[in-house]
């Protein structure tokens, strides 16, 4: 599957969109006794960010009051962190999640490599942006001081935008390139990491396609077997992430969704996260990956782990059809 084609979104903006309508009906959900969530979630999870913006921009010109504070002070648990996603803008929500994964005591690697490896150099660059208006501090001082060994050149080659956007292919040098992987692991002693990086984080992947081509005709094996034998930690998660992304970004994501449900307990997090940020580029081309997958679908399989308007909100931006 063509990375470039998978634009499939499950929330498109709303076609008879009012601010000032949804605003009140928002305010109205909010006011008095008790909550009508059912109202939240009928107009947030049914419009584009966008239009959720500008309905925030409505409710503090009209009514003097910030939504997100509002939303914030009637709803709680997850189902809290769902709605106040949405209501952030794309970019801003993804910067605090890396913020979040760097913040305190350790690091959350996982993330990390979810958001940053899976990005275009125009993605990335927005995030650089965003998070220093943000932060105040660069990111890629703040990956540094977090990240280390070949792990740590790898983010940053990938966040200096080293990336070849123009989808260009280069069939004799895809040869040479793949010939230089076969040598940097497989056949030597110890891995050269420094080729799997340089090779990775350079190359449009239309050209790492054919890269990984010619890595299976040489050697006789997949790049993702090579991987696995010759890496092991963040690095080689890192890497797997960009190879399964050249391939296909949704089933990426389709497997990190499974893997945050799998097994006891469910990784909440990671499930708002993909949901709420892929909703408006590709949520419903990694549907389809899931169901081929997994044989279930991602609606049945988030139904059986979560409950109440947490369920119902994650449900209704998943949509059913």
């Amino acid at each position: 599957m063509n990375n470039q084609m998978e634009y499939s979104p499950t929330i498109v903006p709303y076609a008879d969109f009012n601010a000032e309508e949804d605003g009140k009906t928002l305010r109205a959900a909010m006011k008095g006794f008790g909550t009508d969530e059912q109202a939240i979630i009928d107009i947030l999870t049914a419009r584009s960010n966008d239009q959720r913006q500008e309905i925030a921009f409505w409710f503090k010109n009209s009514l003097g009051r910030d939504l997100i504070d509002d939303l914030k002070s009637e709803l709680g648990g997850r189902f809290e962190d769902v709605i106040v996603a949405l209501m952030v803008k794309p970019d801003e929500y993804l910067c605090k999640q890396l913020h979040k994964a760097m913040a305190g005591m350790g690091t959350d690697e996982s993330t990390l490599i979810e958001i940053l490896c899976t990005k275009t150099n125009d993605e990335i660059s927005r995030l650089i942006g965003t998070y220093e208006d943000l932060y105040d501090k660069p990111l890629a001082q703040h990956l540094c001081s977090e990240t280390g060994g070949y792990f740590r050149r790898l983010l940053t080659m990938i966040i200096t935008g080293a990336r070849d956007q123009t989808g260009s292919v280069d069939i004799e040098l895809a040869k040479q390139q793949a010939v230089e992987l076969f040598a940097a692991g497989e056949g030597k002693l110890g891995t050269d990491e420094e080729v799997f990086n340089r090779v990775l984080s350079h190359g449009s992947f239309a050209h790492l396609r054919y890269v990984f081509t010619e890595y299976k005709n040489l050697s006789g094996r997949t790049i993702e077997q090579a991987v696995n034998d010759e890496m092991s930690g963040d690095l080689r998660d890192a890497i797997l992430t960009i190879i399964e992304c050249v391939q296909s970004t949704s089933a990426y994501f389709a497997k990190r969704l499974f893997a945050a449900m799998e097994g006891m307990g469910t990784d909440d997090a990671t499930l708002i996260r993909i949901i709420v940020s892929r909703s408006e580029l590709d949520l419903g081309s990694i549907k389809s990956e899931f169901e081929r997958l997994f044989d279930r679908t991602l609606l049945s399989a988030v139904k059986s782990e979560t409950s109440g308007d947490y369920k119902h909100a994650l449900c209704s931006i998943i949509g059913s059809a």
